[in-house]
């Protein structure tokens, strides 16, 4: 039987810090909301810090914050057209509270926010929200072009519109399941792997334990950047797909 301390799932448990209830809802302070408001004040410190000099020959931490800022700008730009940039904000926001929330989790003893789908999925919602949102307070019901795509051969559209109906109806789900379950996966092998080698030598002692612990301690001292790269990409991937379906709330049919 795997210890306590040892569960790889243990470190995804969410328990209350301070309890409340209104009434039959429950809206207890929990630690995962303890981590969601750490990684929103580290956000604001490091852009208060980071451009209140606001020099013409920028430091380390102002250049920091300008090579972030053009980078999700560029992401925009290239995946919503010049247009996309009034949701400059929002992908900014949603790409550096997943990033800062992915690399908090790396902290031992940390909580990790975004390896909950309830977390997730929300994020996800509120894109799908501002996309419906806006294309529709936009264009209309030309909004509904976007399943009848231009160009498309008559005999075969409709099918092509059906596939667009269930690609769309998808976007949620593999927005909030990709960011979940890289999350998860990878927070679980690092458990494992780091358990191993405390099994090992709890069973075999010191020595001839630290040898048998030579392979998982390698896997684990291999997945560990890994797992910092990850936290990247899925932060990027969901700002990605975020400027991508913003696009079609632009230029719907297109």
């Amino acid at each position: 039987m795997i210890r306590a301390g040892l569960d790889p799932i243990s470190q995804f448990k969410i328990y209350k810090l301070a309890e409340l209830k209104v009434g039959k809802y429950d809206l207890s302070f929990t630690n995962a909301s303890f981590m969601m408001l750490l990684a929103v004040a580290l956000i604001g410190l490091w852009m208060f810090f980071g451009t209140r000099k606001r020099e013409l020959v920028p430091g380390r931490g102002q250049s920091f914050v300008e090579v972030t800022y053009e980078f999700v700008a560029g992401l925009v730009r290239s995946s919503a057209g010049a247009d996309g940039l009034k949701f400059f904000p929002f992908v900014f926001s949603l790409f550096i509270f997943i990033l800062f929330a992915n690399m908090l989790g790396m902290i031992p003893i940390f909580f990790t926010t975004t390896s909950h789908i309830i977390v997730t999925f929300t994020l996800a919602m509120m894109v799908m929200a501002l996309v419906v949102g806006y294309g529709v307070f936009k264009h209309g019901f030309k909004f509904l072009k976007i399943f009848w795509p231009s160009g498309i051969p008559i005999v075969i559209l409709p099918f092509v519109s059906l596939l667009e109906v269930i690609s769309f109806l998808s976007r949620p789900i593999s927005l909030s399941v990709r960011l979940w379950a890289n999350m998860l996966a990878g927070h679980i092998l690092l458990k494992l792997f780091a358990g191993f080698c405390i099994m090992m030598v709890t069973a075999f002692g010191l020595f001839p334990g630290a040898l048998g612990a030579i392979i998982p301690f390698t896997l684990t001292f291999a997945l560990i950047p890994l797992e910092f790269l990850v936290a990247f990409v899925q932060a990027y991937v969901f700002a990605l797909l975020t400027s991508v379906y913003l696009s079609d709330a632009l230029h719907p049919g297109h």
